[in-house]
């Protein structure tokens, strides 16, 4: 066998060991600060991908579950009252309130929660494993 055979089937049969990098990998081989923060980018039906297919790895899950707490509850929350104004609508000045009274949150919640989302993408991009007071210690206990 000559030496230049020899050296690419050295080649072929040498593992690859590239070093590791800072922070773990997760979903898809991607970096887990990036899955944390898809986890909210896509808030909550990407979370709860992620929280069902990461197993291992606790800063991933926890960001699931944070955005599944805080975000799938605003989406529970809406729900809940469109179908509860749907009902009201039914009494005259009664619907007509509520309805005045829901649309005046929703758009002063609107900004709100919109800082809020870009606040955990952001810190959840740059690896930060804080929660928010209440949520944060209810997602740890499902981590």
């Amino acid at each position: 066998m000559s030496t230049k055979e020899a050296d690419v089937e050295a080649e072929l049969t040498t593992e690859n060991t590239e070093p590791a990098t800072e922070g773990g990998t997760s979903v898809g081989g991607l970096d887990e600060n990036i899955v944390g923060a898809l986890a909210y980018l896509f808030a909550p039906l990407l979370a709860i991908v992620f929280y069902f297919i990461e197993e291992d790895n606790e800063f991933v899950r926890f960001h699931a579950v944070q955005s599944i707490i805080i975000f799938g509850g605003l989406f529970a929350l809406n729900i809940g009252l469109f179908v509860f104004g749907i009902f009201l609508e039914a009494i005259p000045m009664v619907g007509l309130l509520f309805a005045l009274v829901t649309g005046l949150v929703s758009l002063l919640m609107a900004p709100v929660v919109f800082v809020l989302w870009v606040v955990l993408t952001y810190k959840a991009y740059k690896g930060d494993t804080d929660g928010l007071p209440v949520t944060g210690n209810m997602a740890k206990n499902y981590v």
